[in-house]
C-alpha cells in the first residue's frame, strides 16, 4: 500500500513538473507582445516648478500677436495620455510642423488634477475631469473647444491621423 502511495505522489510531482517546464518553454518561445509598449511618442513637458499663469499669459499674447490659436494643455507626466500630447506634438515632425505654423502651444502641470484648476476655471472649465485637457483659444481671447477640450484625455489611444485631424478642424472654428 506504501509503494502505491510513493509511486502515486511520486507521478503526481512529475506530471507537475513536466507541465510546468512545458508552460515555460512555450512562454519562451512564443513572443508576447508588450502591451504597455507605447504607440506613440512621449514627451515630459508638464513642469510643477514653472509660473504657470505667466506661461499662459505669454502663450496668449504671443498667439494673439500671431493670428495663432493658443492651446492651453493642462496635464501631467505621471499620466501616459498627458505624455502622449506631449510626445505627439513634440517629436512628430508633421504634427510639431503643423503647431509651429498655426498654433501656440503651452504646458500647464496639473499635479493629480488640483493645480493650477484656476487656469481651466479661467477659460469656463470648473475642474480637470482627466489629463490633458487641452483649451483651444482663439487670438481674439475666446475659447473654441469648452464642450470638448476634456475628450484628449484618451490621447494616447488616437492616431496620428485623428490628432492632425483634430488640429486642423480647430483652425476652422
Amino acid at each position: 500500500m506504501q509503494l502505491i502511495f510513493v509511486v502515486s505522489a511520486a507521478m503526481r510531482y512529475l506530471s507537475f513538473l513536466l507541465i510546468s517546464i512545458l508552460a515555460m518553454a512555450c512562454t519562451s518561445i512564443t513572443p508576447v507582445p508588450d502591451a504597455s509598449a507605447a504607440e506613440h511618442p512621449e514627451a515630459l513637458l508638464f513642469e510643477e516648478t514653472r509660473d504657470a499663469k505667466t506661461d499662459v499669459d505669454a502663450a496668449l499674447a504671443r498667439g494673439a500677436a500671431e493670428n495663432k490659436i493658443t492651446l492651453v494643455a493642462m496635464g501631467a507626466n505621471w499620466c501616459h495620455d498627458s505624455r502622449a500630447l506631449a510626445g505627439w506634438f513634440t517629436i512628430d515632425e508633421d504634427i510639431s510642423a503643423l503647431l509651429a505654423r498655426d498654433f501656440v502651444v503651452t504646458y500647464v502641470d496639473v499635479a493629480q488634477k488640483n493645480r493650477n484648476i484656476d487656469i481651466a476655471q479661467r477659460f469656463g472649465i470648473d475642474s480637470i475631469v482627466g489629463t490633458p485637457t487641452l483649451i483651444m483659444v482663439a487670438p481674439d481671447g475666446r475659447v473654441l473647444n469648452k464642450d470638448t477640450a476634456v475628450t484628449w484625455r484618451n490621447t494616447a489611444s488616437r492616431s496620428k491621423a485623428e490628432i492632425k485631424d483634430a488640429l486642423d478642424a480647430a483652425k476652422a472654428l
